[in-house]
């Protein structure tokens, strides 16, 4: 019988395939506790959603994913260690037990979903891929693109989808392939390109990073769904729970007006949704061997998804994302978590 070590090798040589695997790899759970510290793979650097701030402390809305992971099993926020990744490696890193949990702005799709050995745990930010052009160009339409020079990413759902929209409008273009993003708007900043194309949160994030980000626009198409999520090994269900329930922990906090704020008065609500979220009224945490006070550990430490939202990537930030879709659904949008109970 393999081990998680020989396992993780044959993975990572490509002796072995996952998809279709349903044994347990690993007892995640006990690791993390005996590690200390939930290991989370991030991006190389995407303002908004994983990058290290001046102080090298990793900031984002993927990050509190992490964060607030970590809040659930080991009552500490902090307790994380990140592990850069670029999209190529970013799959091989979780399928070889690297990470324990992939918090990335990585698209669930079939293909990802159903033959990595691998399983989305929710949509912390629905997407769509767009264009930044200069303004100068006076571009106006992605229908205006044809003949375009388009700095991209590679190992990204950007690349099919480019492809597909060009081929779906008889248009042409010519792709300038990078490995980072960092590279990608280097190229774009540089005049190698004509247009950068990434999925619209990333554009935002890649404009402000700019010398001039007024001289750059987002145009307004959006190509493609791109729903972006945490991620973590398939044959490991109790983890999978977890890091799924601690997402939906925030989005049902803010939801029921639940925030790091608040929450110790919110403790002695008479709402039986709060009194269930904060561990009042039960435990919900035992089916994942989690104590009964996770929810609180990961709001009071963490905030709700609204909190986390507004300071990352939202009007509280220098991105200045609305809400729109990523609203609740009682305010029109599209999050909504099932109940605690």
């Amino acid at each position: 019988m393999l081990n998680k070590k020989h396992l993780a090798l044959l993975v990572s040589a490509g002796s072995i395939t996952l998809a279709g695997m349903t044994t347990a790899q690993a007892d995640t759970l006990e690791d993390t506790r005996d590690n200390g510290a939930v290991r989370c793979g991030v991006s190389d650097g995407l303002p908004g959603f994983s990058a290290p701030d001046d102080d090298g402390n990793w900031q984002g809305l993927d990050v509190d994913v992490c964060r607030a992971v970590a809040a659930a099993v080991l009552g500490d926020a902090d307790a994380v260690d990140y592990i850069s990744l670029n999209a190529v490696e970013r799959f091989t890193a979780l399928q070889s037990g690297e990470v324990d949990v992939l918090s990335r702005n990585t698209t669930w799709t079939t293909t990802r979903d159903t033959t990595l050995g691998l399983n989305f745990t929710g949509v912390t930010f629905y997407d769509g891929q767009g264009f930044m052009v200069s303004r100068d160009l006076g571009i106006t339409g992605a229908d205006e693109l044809n003949g375009a020079s388009i700095c991209i990413q590679s190992g990204t759902t950007t690349e099919l989808n480019l492809a597909d929209y060009f081929r779906a409008n008889d248009m042409e273009f010519n792709p300038i392939v990078f490995d980072t993003s960092e590279q990608t708007v280097g190229g774009y900043q540089a005049g190698r390109c004509d247009v950068l194309t990434s999925d619209t949160s990333q554009l935002a994030a890649l404009r402000i990073q700019l010398d001039n980000p007024e001289g750059s626009m987002i145009l307004s198409d959006v190509i493609s769904k791109e729903p972006l999520g945490p991620v973590v090994r398939q044959g490991d269900d109790t983890w999978f729970n977890i890091v799924k329930w601690s997402l939906f922990a925030m989005i049902n906090a803010e939801e029921y007006g639940v925030t790091s704020e608040n929450v110790d008065e919110m403790t002695s609500s008479e709402d039986p949704n709060v009194a269930r979220l904060l561990g009042q009224d039960g435990n919900y945490g035992e089916g994942m061997g989690l104590e009964a006070d996770w929810a609180y550990n990961i709001i009071s430490q963490v905030g709700n998804y609204a909190e986390s939202f507004d300071r990352n990537v939202g009007m509280g930030s220098p991105l200045e994302i609305e809400r729109g879709v990523n609203a609740l659904w009682t305010d029109g949008g599209f999050q909504y978590a099932p109940p605690i109970r």
